[in-house]
C-alpha cells in the first residue's frame, strides 16, 4: 500500500508540474532579471550621483592653464594663462548666438540641461558603433565636463554630466550658461574664448561687427579648433563653414540666400595679416598635445589645468630652433627661401624626444609640423628596415654575405634598376648597404620573405601603407610613408641593442584633483643584439666609405643612412632624408616641400639634398660637447671573422693568401665559416733544376722534374750578372733554352710552377759562361770599369716606363702601374707630397675623394752594389677622380611618387 501512495503521490505531482507552461518560466525569470538589474542599476546611479562634484563657481568662467615641465622638472610653458578676454552674453551679437546654437545645441533655451532627444539617437548610434561613438552632450553638459569633470567616455562620467547639466540649470541663466561656454573654449593660435579668437582672427575688439561668414567660422572652430585653424587649414576651415551655415538654414536662423551670400567671401581676405605672439618651443608642444590627446581620453592641454612632465632638453630644442631659422649665424647653407626642413632628436637609450623641429621659420603658432605629421616616402632609409635588418635576424647573414648585382631587378612588367645604372656582380651586403645599390636590395628582401620583413619593420613602428608590403619597400618606393618621428624611433632601435619603443614626449599627466596618468610606453625586444650591432656595424661604413661623408661627426662612433625620393618623368627628389645616431643620441632630418606652378611637388635644387647630413651632424656635434660617448658594444652573439676576398661562401684565408686579398667581417656566432680556401694555396716547387752551358750552340740548357696529373705551367727567369730577375719565357714542357748568351756572364736562372690561382716558390740555379781570351777579359774589365763609374753617377738606374693611373669606381681607389728594365730597384711613390716606398711595379691608392686630382710621381732607387741609393730620373702623371653626381649623392634611390614606375632608384 506504502508503495501505492507513493507512485500516486509522484503521478499527481508530475502531472501537476505539467500544467505549468514553460514560457510563464521564462518570463518570470525575465522579470526577476529586471527587477534585480533595476535595483542595481539604481543603486550605482544613485552612487555616481551621490559622489559627483559639487558646482564650484570658480571654475565655471575661465579655462584652467596647464604647465609644462622639462626633463629636469623645470617648467617652460604655461598654456592658456594670458591669451584670454572674457566677454558677457549682452556683448553678443544675435548672428554668433544663432550660429553656436544651430552648430552644438540647436533646442539649448529649451531643454532643462539635457537633451533626450539627442540622447536618444545617440543611444541608437552608440548601440550601432560602440559606446562613445556618438555623443549627445549640449551646451550645459560641455560646461560642466570641461569645468569639474575628466574626459574618458566612461557612463559613470555621462552620468554624473548629466545630473550636474541639471543642476546647473537650476542655479543659472541659459544666457549665464551661453556666457560660460563662449568665454571657456579654445578656438586655436593662441586664443581661449570667442572673444579673443574674433580678435585674433578677423581684428575685431566688437563681436557686434562679425559678419555671417566669421561668425560661422567661429562657431565651427570648437569642434576640432587645430584642424579649421583658417591661418593654416583654410580649405578645411571652409568646408566647416558651409556646414555651419547650412545647420542655421535647417533651424531657421538665416535663410539660404544668406548662406549662399556669406558662402562667397573669400576667407583669406577676411583674416589679419599679423599672427598671434607664438608659444616657446611650439613643435615640441604639439607633440606633447598630440600625445596627451591620444593616450588620455579628452583631455585637452589648453583649457584643463594640467601638469605635464615632458622629456624635452631645452638646450637641444634650442640649437634645432637656431639651425631652423634663417640668420646670419647659422652655419646650415640652405638653397633658397622655399626649402622646407625638419628634425628629430631623440635619447637612444629611452626614446624619449628631446627636441622637435617642426618646420624651417616657424612662427610658433601652431602650423603644419613637418617632424610629426609630414609624411612622404623614405627613400633609401628604408633599406635597413625592410631588406638588410630582417635578414640577418630571420636568416642570419653576414656583413660579408654575397649577392649577386649582376642586372636590373624585374617584377612583371616593372624593372628596378641602381642609381648608378651600373651592376658589379658579386659583392658583400655592406658594399650593397654602403654604396645605396637597389638591386642586391630588393634580392635581399626576396630571399627573407616579405611576411618576415614586414613582422620584423612593423616592430620598428615601421606601418606599410594599406597594412600590404610589397618587393619595392625595400628600397623605400611604394606608397608606404613616415614622418621624421617614427623614422627616428626606427632607427634608434639599432642604435639600443635592439630594443624599441615608441618615441615618447610627455612622461606623465596629472590632474587637477591629484590622479596621475602614467603615459612612459614599455620597451620591448624589436630583434635580436646582432641584429642591431651588424646593421649598425655597416651604417657606420655608410658614412665613412659611402655617400653620407656630410654627415660624419669627428670624435665620434656614428651610424646612419642617406636617403631619397624620386618623382614620375622629373629629374631630381623632392625629399630628401638623413637618419643616424651614436650611443647617446638619434636624429632624424628631413628637407623638401618644393612645388611647382602648378601646385605639384617638385624637385629639391642642386646641392640641396645633403642638407639633412649638415642639419644631422652640426646637431649631433653641438649636443654631444662635454658628454662621453661610447661606442656601440660588440655582444657575445657577433664574432668578427678575417676572410678571403671574393670567396663565395665565405672561406679563411689560407697562409699563402696576400693581406691585400683579406677583409674583416661580421658574422653571427656559430654561423661563421671553418673551410679554408685554397685560391692560394702554394704548389711543390720543381725538382732537379739544372742549367748548362752548351757551348756547340752557345745557349743555356735547363731542365728540371715536376710529378703532378693537374695543368701545370713554368714561369722561366734569369738574371744577368746579378741584375734584375728579367722573365723568359712560360711552358708546359720541362725544359727550355736560352740563346745567344753573353761570353763570360753569370747566369742566375729561375723556374717557378703556376696554375690558374696559385704558385709554387721559386728554384734557381746558376750558370757561367766560358769567357773569350784574356785580352778579351780585360778589354771589357775596363769597360765594366767604366760602366761602374757611370753606375756612381747613376747612369745605370734608368726611369720607369708606361706609368698609368686610373680610377676604379666600384672600389673607390687608383690603381697606380709602371714598368722597369734595369738593375734591381726599389721604387719612391710620391702621391700629392705623400711618399711611401714599395717593391712591387703598382700600387692601389684607397679613399680617393670625388673631384680631388692626383698628382703620382715615381722614382726607382737602386738596391745593389754600386747602384744603391742611386735615383733613376722621376717620372710623372695624373688622374682626376671623378666628381660624383648630384643624383650620385643619393639621387631617386628608392621612393617613388609612381610606385609602378619603371626606372625607381637612384642613390
Amino acid at each position: 500500500m506504502a508503495d501505492n501512495s507513493q507512485s500516486r503521490t509522484a503521478r499527481r505531482k508530475q502531472k501537476k508540474s505539467k500544467k505549468k507552461p514553460i514560457w510563464k518560466k521564462i518570463l518570470l525569470t525575465v522579470f526577476i532579471i529586471f527587477i534585480v538589474a533595476g535595483i542595481g542599476v539604481g543603486a550605482v546611479g544613485t552612487y555616481w550621483v551621490v559622489t559627483a562634484p559639487e558646482i564650484d563657481a570658480s571654475k565655471l568662467s575661465d579655462p584652467f592653464s596647464s604647465s609644462l615641465y622639462d626633463q629636469d622638472g623645470n617648467e617652460f610653458a604655461v598654456l592658456g594663462s594670458e591669451k584670454r578676454k572674457k566677454i558677457e552674453y549682452d556683448d553678443l551679437p544675435q548672428v554668433l548666438i544663432d550660429a553656436v546654437i544651430a552648430t552644438e545645441d540647436a533646442r539649448f533655451f529649451e531643454h532643462s540641461g539635457i537633451d533626450l532627444r539627442r540622447i536618444g539617437g545617440a543611444i541608437i548610434g552608440n548601440i550601432k558603433n560602440g559606446f562613445g561613438s556618438e555623443g549627445a552632450s549640449t551646451i550645459t553638459q560641455q560646461v560642466v565636463e570641461k569645468s569639474f569633470l575628466s574626459h574618458e567616455k566612461e557612463l559613470k562620467i555621462k552620468v554624473q554630466e548629466q545630473w550636474l547639466a541639471l543642476k546647473l540649470e537650476q542655479d543659472y541663466s541659459k544666457e549665464q550658461i551661453l556666457e560660460m561656454y563662449l568665454n571657456k573654449i579654445f578656438y586655436s593660435a593662441g586664443a581661449y574664448g570667442v572673444a579673443k579668437a574674433a580678435e585674433n582672427y578677423f581684428g575685431k575688439t566688437d563681436l557686434n561687427d562679425l559678419t555671417l561668414t566669421e561668425a560661422a567660422i567661429l562657431a565651427g572652430l570648437p569642434q576640432r579648433p587645430t584642424a579649421y585653424n583658417p591661418f593654416e587649414n583654410p580649405d578645411l576651415t571652409k568646408g566647416r563653414m558651409d556646414t555651419v551655415l547650412s545647420l542655421m538654414v535647417r533651424h531657421d536662423k538665416i535663410t539660404e540666400e544668406q548662406a549662399n551670400e556669406a558662402r562667397s567671401v573669400d576667407i583669406a581676405g577676411l583674416l589679419e595679416e599679423s599672427r598671434p605672439d607664438s608659444t616657446p618651443y611650439e613643435g615640441f608642444i604639439q607633440q606633447v598635445h598630440k600625445e596627451v590627446k591620444e593616450k588620455v581620453d579628452g583631455a585637452d592641454i589648453y583649457t584643463d589645468g594640467l601638469k605635464i612632465y615632458t622629456t624635452l632638453d631645452t638646450n637641444v630644442q634650442e640649437h634645432v630652433e637656431f639651425l631652423l631659422t634663417d640668420s646670419d649665424e647659422n652655419p646650415i647653407n640652405y638653397p633658397d627661401e622655399e626649402m622646407q626642413a625638419a628634425m628629430v632628436v631623440l635619447d637612444t637609450e629611452n626614446g624619449a624626444i628631446r627636441a622637435v623641429g617642426g618646420r624651417r621659420n616657424s612662427t610658433g603658432n601652431r602650423e603644419f609640423n613637418y617632424a610629426i605629421n609630414g609624411k612622404t616616402q623614405a627613400g633609401s632609409t628604408a633599406k635597413p628596415i625592410v631588406a638588410y635588418g630582417p635578414a640577418i635576424e630571420y636568416n642570419k647573414i653576414s656583413t660579408y654575405h654575397q649577392i649577386n648585382d649582376d642586372k636590373p631587378y624585374e617584377v612583371g612588367e616593372h624593372t628596378f634598376r641602381n642609381w648608378n645604372r651600373k651592376y658589379s656582380g658579386w659583392m658583400t651586403a655592406r658594399h650593397a648597404l654602403v654604396q645605396s645599390l637597389n638591386v642586391p636590395a630588393l634580392k635581399t628582401l626576396e630571399a627573407t620573405g616579405t611576411g618576415k620583413a614586414k613582422e620584423f619593420a612593423e616592430g620598428l613602428g615601421y606601418h606599410f601603407a594599406d597594412d600590404t608590403i610589397s618587393i619595392g619597400d625595400a628600397i623605400g618606393g611604394t606608397q608606404t610613408q613616415v614622418t621624421p618621428l617614427q623614422l627616428a624611433g626606427s632607427y634608434r632601435a639599432f642604435g639600443n641593442e635592439g630594443i624599441y619603443n615608441e618615441p615618447y614626449a610627455v612622461t606623465k599627466v596629472e590632474f587637477e584633483d591629484g590622479r596621475t596618468v602614467e603615459l612612459k610606453p614599455e620597451p620591448e625586444a624589436a630583434m635580436s643584439d646582432y641584429t642591431a650591432y651588424m646593421i649598425t656595424d655597416m651604417l657606420k661604413s655608410a658614412i665613412t666609405d659611402g655617400f653620407a661623408t656630410a654627415a660624419n661627426v669627428p670624435g665620434l662612433h656614428v651610424a646612419g643612412k642617406t636617403g631619397t625620393t624620386n618623382l614620375k618623368d622629373v629629374s631630381g627628389s623632392p625629399d630628401s632624408w638623413f637618419a643616424g645616431y651614436t650611443t647617446n643620441y638619434t636624429i632624424s632630418a628631413w628637407v623638401g616641400g618644393y612645388t611647382d606652378e602648378d601646385g605639384n611637388r617638385a624637385p629639391i635644387p642642386d646641392g640641396g639634398t645633403t642638407v639633412p647630413q649638415y642639419l644631422f651632424s652640426n646637431t649631433m656635434t653641438e649636443i654631444s660637447k662635454e658628454i662621453e660617448t661610447a661606442d656601440f658594444k660588440k655582444p657575445s652573439s657577433v664574432v668578427e671573422v678575417r676572410v678571403e676576398k671574393g670567396s663565395n661562401p665565405a672561406a679563411l684565408p689560407s697562409e699563402y693568401t696576400p693581406s691585400s686579398e683579406t677583409i674583416t667581417e661580421l658574422f653571427v656566432k656559430g654561423t661563421e665559416p671553418t673551410k679554408t680556401s685554397e685560391k692560394y694555396d702554394e704548389l711543390d716547387p720543381v725538382d732537379g733544376l739544372e742549367a748548362n752551358y752548351n757551348e756547340d750552340s752557345n745557349s743555356i740548357d735547363i731542365e728540371w722534374n715536376y710529378d703532378s696529373d693537374e695543368d701545370i705551367s713554368f714561369n722561366v727567369s734569369a738574371s744577368v750578372n746579378g741584375g734584375q730577375m728579367q722573365d723568359l719565357s712560360s711552358t708546359e714542357d720541362t725544359s727550355m733554352e736560352i740563346t745567344e748568351v753573353e761570353p763570360g756572364a753569370a747566369y742566375e736562372i729561375q723556374v717557378i710552377a703556376s696554375n690558374r690561382s696559385m704558385q709554387s716558390e721559386p728554384k734557381t740555379t746558376n750558370v757561367t759562361v766560358p769567357g773569350e781570351d784574356e785580352e778579351e777579359e780585360e778589354e771589357e774589365n775596363e769597360e765594366e770599369s767604366e760602366e761602374n763609374e757611370e753606375d756612381n753617377n747613376g747612369g745605370n738606374i734608368p726611369p720607369v716606363s708606361g706609368l698609368s693611373a686610373q680610377y676604379v669606381a666600384d672600389r673607390s681607389i687608383i690603381d697606380v702601374s709602371w714598368g722597369y728594365n734595369g738593375p734591381p730597384a726599389t721604387f719612391e711613390v710620391s702621391v700629392n707630397g705623400q711618399t711611401q716606398t714599395v717593391q712591387s711595379n703598382g700600387i692601389e691608392i684607397s679613399g680617393a675623394s670625388p673631384g680631388q686630382v692626383y698628382t703620382i710621381n715615381v722614382t726607382p732607387i737602386g738596391q745593389n752594389g754600386a747602384n744603391e741609393g742611386v735615383r733613376g730620373q722621376p717620372q710623372s702623371t695624373e688622374v682626376t677622380v671623378p666628381e660624383a653626381p648630384e643624383s650620385d649623392q643619393e639621387g631617386n634611390e628608392g621612393g617613388s611618387e609612381n610606385p609602378n614606375e619603371e626606372e625607381q632608384g637612384q642613390e
